[in-house]
């Protein structure tokens, strides 16, 4: 049996049609009590071949998941906080692990062999802040070594990874990671950090002629059933599409088909300059403003590089849906629904 956690967030129920189309015999889903259930319950309506188990149990405590864990021979772990607060994000991420993964360890010491465990982690992951502008990146960069001076996203993130690891270790665990770009598509959000900010009703295009390392959310969920399927246990891929634009050709096609915003590009030694105005504002007026710029995260977020596929690719996975035909979804659905 397969358990996907996140099953009912953007990229889990994208996920969850794949698995549907592809004819898995028996999914479970860990739902938290309380959320919707009848996306999932319905989704199988059309292939009888599929038994969706929606199981009433979040990831807040481990005695709660062991039940949830029976018959499962391998789990897709897309549950993660994207936004909120720094306690938000450790507790949706890392604690939430780290229950799953506690749930597992009962298990083994019950006599049942752990399941294999595909974890979506990030391209946040990844020290890219001190490479030089137009450096590649791929399964081999290096994580970040500053995570104190990164955002929380990227900091949970890297705990959590780190806690893979160290449980990989401790109880032997088979573990693929997965770590996608910028997941987009009808659904999703309009506009990533990587292109730029918002301040005040006005677009700061800092992105500008960096590559955005976008990977639709049909190709992405496809990937990641690549790497349950055929990746090797302790490997990491990459997830990201062929042929992406830069983040000021993205923005282009948003002001052309959803909404022409204001924009003023800022070339990159500009946004530095900001960033160092922000960090000594902030560190002045003792915190009043708060530091949502700094050097650092300036060139991790805007340092321009360029990202390769190659190693997913040689699972044998390619994009379902090219770039072109991906945003012209995307800005499809968008304009259709304005306040996303």
């Amino acid at each position: 049996m397969i358990l996907v956690t996140g099953a009912n967030g953007f990229l889990g129920t994208a996920l969850m049609r794949h698995l549907v189309a592809r004819g898995t015999k028996q999914i479970a889903c860990l739902v938290r009590p309380g959320a919707r259930k009848d996306k999932l319950e319905a989704m199988a309506s059309g292939h009888p071949e599929t038994t969706i188990s929606v199981r009433n149990t979040g990831l807040t405590t481990a005695s709660d998941i062991v039940p949830a864990l029976e018959g499962v021979t391998l789990i897709y772990h897309l549950a993660a906080a994207m936004a909120g607060s720094p306690a938000d994000m450790t507790m949706g991420t890392v604690v939430s692990s780290k229950n799953l993964l506690e749930a597992i360890a009962i298990r083994k010491s019950q006599g049942h062999a752990p399941p294999r465990i595909v974890l979506v982690s990030s391209f946040g992951v990844y020290g890219v802040a001190e490479l030089p502008r137009g450096a590649i990146v791929d399964e081999e960069t290096p994580l970040e070594k500053n995570p104190q001076l990164r955002d929380p996203y990227s900091q949970s993130k890297l705990r959590q990874e780190a806690l893979f690891r160290d449980y990989e270790k401790k109880l032997n665990l088979p573990i693929v990671i997965v770590r996608p770009g910028v997941i987009y598509g009808p659904g999703g959000g309009a506009m990533s950090s990587r292109v730029g900010l918002d301040v005040f009703g006005i677009f700061l295009n800092i992105g500008r002629g960096n590559h955005l390392p976008l990977t639709y959310v049909e190709n992405c969920a496809d990937a990641i059933l690549a790497a349950g399927e055929n990746g090797k246990d302790g490997e990491v891929y990459n997830v990201v599409d062929d042929d992406i634009p830069t983040c000021t050709q993205y923005l282009t096609e948003y002001k052309k088909h959803v909404r022409n915003v204001p924009a003023l590009p800022v070339p990159y030694p500009v946004a530095q300059l900001l960033s160092r105005g922000v960090s000594w504002y902030s560190k002045f007026s003792q915190g009043q403003l708060p530091a949502i710029l700094t050097p650092y995260r300036t060139a991790a977020t805007w340092g321009g590089n360029r990202f390769d596929n190659s190693k997913m690719k040689s699972l044998g996975w390619k994009p379902l849906v090219s770039t072109h035909d991906g945003i012209a979804k995307t800005m499809e659905w968008l304009k259709a629904n304005p306040k996303k």
